[in-house]
């Protein structure tokens, strides 16, 4: 694979990921309610579930999204309920905060569980969008060499991606963080509204995607 082709991928996916998705927008919710420690933990779970979209591209998941209504619509639909009924949670938020930590067992329990509620919500977030499994499969390919080894290929591809996702993920929960400090409890219930009301829209505007949209 030629550098110079590497090069355009990593632009070209830092303007992908710089398109608030739901992703970006629950990284900077996270931010702006947990601190960024904790945002790290939503932004690893959406790392992974990259590595799952591309994994799922190369094994040919997405030419199968794109070839069969009925999986596709399958998918799509989880997505959409899941889309909107994260968006609903987030907009009935009070914004309360994190507290912050202590020795106490109940504490450090709620932090354990907020960590993982926000890994797991960032990581399905992704994987249950039918289009970033056919965004893959049809982005992707555009920067193969068919006479190399495909596995090291989409391997390199998976690690600037995920790198450039994380890099962006990382600013967006900073910018929450930073929110955060400066507006308090009432900045972080402005941050989780909007971020809600924008994944309604979303989770609405996927219902109408058919597969010659994606």
């Amino acid at each position: 694979m030629m550098e110079i082709s590497l090069l355009t991928f990593a632009f070209l996916a830092l303007v992908v990921v710089l398109t608030p998705g739901p992703t970006v927008l629950l990284a900077l919710s996270n931010g702006s309610r947990f601190g960024i420690a904790t945002a790290g933990y939503g932004i690893a779970g959406a790392a992974i579930s990259d590595a799952v979209l591309i994994t799922a591209a190369g094994l040919g998941l997405g030419a199968l999204l794109a070839a069969s209504v009925f999986w596709f619509n399958v998918v799509k639909w989880i997505g959409v309920g899941y889309l909107v009924w994260l968006g609903v949670q987030m907009m009935r938020s009070t914004g309360q905060l994190e507290p912050v930590a202590n020795p106490s067992e109940d504490n450090r329990s709620g932090t354990l569980q907020n960590r993982v509620a926000v890994f797991r919500t960032s990581f399905l977030v992704a994987v249950t969008n039918p289009k970033g499994y056919l965004f893959f499969t049809a982005f992707l390919p555009q920067f193969l060499t068919p006479n190399e080894a495909m596995f090291q290929q989409y391997a390199t591809l998976a690690v600037v991606f995920i790198a450039v996702d994380v890099a962006v993920m990382a600013t967006y929960a900073g910018l929450g963080a930073k929110a955060m400090h400066l507006l308090s409890d009432r900045g972080a219930l402005w941050i989780d509204r909007t971020c809600g009301g924008l994944l309604i829209t979303l989770g609405c505007a996927l219902a109408f995607v058919r597969r010659s949209d994606a």
